[in-house]
């Protein structure tokens, strides 16, 4: 039966939910504890009973506007498990439905700190010539990774301050974002 905001299945495990609301938060539609550590490996098997549920190909047979609204259905598990999939973007979810939006277009402050060293590594690709230069910022940037990680789980998962974590998580993508720098200067020197 098709109805606009709830979707049920004749279901015959008892571990997939028999019906899924499009109103609920990602954690609620996996059926996840709302915090950044998750099991990967819950989430992926959840998502693959999800998408199993929700395929459109199974209710063709109802019809048009059920199999459009079951790709919606589907559309929206697929969207939650990358949100889900991803810390940072896992991270960034739980900040917002806890009160402390990342807002990174607008909200671009940062720790002088961060910024001296985001300016430094910056310059140091820009001169970098070689990949064995390159490998030595790529350490760098990973270790500072796995500590804003951390510190990330630990605001969120111990000390439920959001605020905090979304001042973490505006680092993580600066980093990120430098990552991918790196990434492309990498390519222009081994196609050289």
């Amino acid at each position: 039966m098709v109805a606009e905001n709830l979707l049920e299945f004749d279901v015959s495990q008892n571990t997939v939910p028999a019906v899924i609301d499009l109103q609920s938060n990602d954690f609620e539609l996996f059926q996840l504890t709302q915090q950044a550590d998750i099991d990967i490996d819950l989430l992926s098997r959840r998502w693959k009973e999800l998408q199993a549920m929700t395929h459109p190909d199974r209710f063709s047979s109802q019809g048009d506007k059920a199999a459009r609204i079951a790709m919606q259905y589907s559309i929206r598990v697929n969207e939650a498990y990358k949100r889900l999939k991803s810390p940072l973007t896992r991270f960034a979810y739980l900040c917002e439905l806890h009160g402390a939006p990342i807002d990174a277009e607008s909200n671009t402050s940062m720790d002088v700190e961060f910024l001296s060293q985001q300016m430094q590594w910056r310059e140091a690709l820009e001169d970098s010539n070689s990949l064995s230069d390159i490998v030595v910022l790529q350490n760098e940037v990973d270790e500072l990774k796995v500590r804003l990680s951390d510190n990330c789980l630990n605001a969120i998962d111990q000390q439920c301050d959001y605020v905090s974590a979304s001042k973490i998580v505006r680092s993580m993508m600066f980093v990120e974002k430098f990552q991918h720098d790196i990434d492309k200067k990498i390519d222009l020197l081994e196609r050289s």
